[in-house]
């Protein structure tokens, strides 16, 4: 097998003691695996193997997963590296070999200039002496050998036992036949059923020897890969026991790093709609603690939203009982030949409905204070909001309705939750207190709050009920008997901290009552509450 001609040598004619040099050509490498590759077909996607249907799938765990991409990476990373320094290497050894022929060649000119025959001291007859001289002369390295052609015979052999014998290979004998006739020095590849040889043909003739011959160098490119096969095939070894290593250090620790997952699964798997008590053990300050804080943190609010919730539950079935029992025995015992007891009946039936109405509003309320977003904080104008619900609750009872105090100060607040708050604690005070007398409301920054109040002249609440009035379905406390939901206060306070503040009754009022929602400021401003003539 030959390649086409690359870069240019000479060609040695010797005459007498005289010597004449003719061009000749390198004929660059081919790689030994230019072989020709059986290419076997895939079966087609109707042929393929595919998992029968239904066939269950165990899933995949993380840490598998994560130590699987680790080694994947690290392999990868190795083939490319080991693959990249083997090609590099396997380049620069048939580049020394390469180098190697050159130097034979130029061995072979320099003798064949000097035309003498150290033996006789005279010039070379014979194409033959010539290369027998050149042959004697020459130590081939471990991976060569040499043959002289003469007339299309192999006429000379190395004496000593080589690793590699050009006279054993059929390609190469070919080789030297035809570069007889050859003008020119060519360095080629031969590639046979299991070797691949690198060789230079010196095409030799002496004048007045009418024979013509050709001496033959070869490089056994297999041998001379030898070393580097068996370093990378070291390599290879090692590089696995490396990443046998790896997978073991890595999957200690990608179970140490996954602990607090594998513990956060363990809980959720614990909590059930009956049992919110379950926490997640929290170890160090990383991302994944981090993770369990925060899950920990939604489940203390899962935990008192059911908690709520089956309270509210529990109170509103007891509320929504009785008017449904004074309905329906109203409606059972009600003549339908009396056209008054019908009135009557009607009138009292639809009294309990808009108090069920009424209920069912304020649990609906409530139902969504849980939510985040119950309440939407806007800058708002804490004195501009006084005047206005001042001006709404003029409408809930014969009161003189006056602003006790007022502050000039921009809050974010929801501004349609805190009316709904603010009118609620007017309402009860409409209520309770006598017809006629004043009623106040009044605003004011003290430290970092805005306090927002309704001050009457009613009953009052007794300091031992001051916490009970803000507790569902609460009514009727120390006298103040009026028939209502009792949902109002707890609606107002569920307002307040949804704000991150309170709602309180305030313990220093002695006449009446005054209850207060107190509302964090935000950033602290100035205190400008003006107070006003009552």
């Amino acid at each position: 097998m030959t390649g086409t001609t690359g870069t240019t040598t000479a060609r040695t004619t010797t005459t007498g003691t005289t010597a004449r040099t003719t061009m000749t050509t390198t004929e660059p490498r081919t790689s030994g695996d230019d072989q020709p590759t059986e290419v076997i077909p895939l079966p087609d996607d109707g042929a393929r193997t595919r998992p029968a249907d239904g066939a269950a799938r165990r899933p995949t765990s993380v840490r598998t997963r994560i130590l699987a991409a680790v080694v994947a990476l690290a392999a990868v990373g190795m083939a490319v590296a080991g693959g990249t320094a083997f090609l590099l290497q396997r380049e620069r050894v048939d580049e020394l070999a390469d180098d190697s022929l050159r130097r034979r060649v130029e061995e072979f000119r320099t003798l064949a200039t000097e035309g003498v025959d150290p033996a006789t001291g005279g010039p070379f007859t014979t194409a033959e002496d010539l290369m027998r001289t050149a042959m004697r002369r020459s130590v081939p390295a471990p991976v060569e050998g040499l043959m002289a052609v003469v007339d299309g015979r192999v006429a000379l052999v190395e004496p000593d036992p080589v690793a590699v014998r050009p006279e054993d290979v059929p390609q190469l004998v070919a080789a030297g036949v035809a570069a007889q006739d050859d003008t020119r020095v060519r360095l080629r590849t031969v590639v046979t059923a299991d070797r691949s040889y690198r060789y230079a043909t010196v095409p030799v003739s002496v004048e007045g020897d009418p024979s013509t011959g050709a001496l033959v160098v070869a490089v056994d490119r297999e041998t001379a890969h030898a070393e580097l096969v068996r370093t990378y095939r070291t390599f290879a070894l090692v590089g696995l026991a490396a990443l046998a290593v790896l997978a073991a250090v890595g999957w200690l620790v990608a179970g140490r790093l996954l602990a607090p997952l594998r513990a956060l699964r363990d809980t959720a798997q614990r909590i059930t709609d009956t049992d919110l008590s379950q926490r997640i053990p929290v170890h160090g300050d990383d991302d994944i603690s981090e993770l369990a804080r925060t899950v920990n943190s939604m489940v203390e609010r899962l935990e008192r939203s059911f908690a709520s919730q089956r309270q509210l539950l529990d109170d509103a079935g007891h509320e929504l009982r009785t008017p449904v029992t004074i309905v329906r025995g109203h409606l059972e015992v009600m003549d339908v030949a009396d056209p008054d007891d019908v009135r009557q009946t009607r009138r009292l039936v639809l009294d309990e409905l808009d108090r069920m109405q009424l209920l069912v509003d304020d649990l609906v309320v409530l139902a969504t204070v849980e939510r985040p977003d119950f309440v939407a904080p806007v800058a708002t104008d804490v004195g501009v909001l006084t005047d206005d619900v001042l001006d709404r609750a003029r409408l809930l009872g014969d009161h003189a309705w006056r602003v006790e105090a007022r502050a000039d100060v921009v809050v974010p607040l929801d501004e349609r939750r805190v009316t709904q708050a603010w009118l609620q604690l007017a309402a009860n005070a409409a209520k309770f207190a006598p017809a006629g007398s004043t009623v106040r409301l009044g605003s004011r920054v003290l430290g970092d709050e805005v306090e927002l109040w309704v001050r009457d002249e009613g009953p009052g609440i007794a300091p031992a009920h001051a916490e009970r009035v803000f507790a569902r379905f609460q009514r009727g406390v120390q006298g103040r008997g009026v028939e209502g939901s009792g949902l109002g206060l707890a609606i107002v306070r569920a307002i307040a901290r949804a704000h991150g503040g309170d709602a309180f009754v305030d313990p220093h009022v002695t006449t009446g009552a005054r209850v207060v929602v107190a509302l964090p400021l935000g950033t602290p401003p100035p205190d400008e509450t003006q107070e006003e003539p009552r």
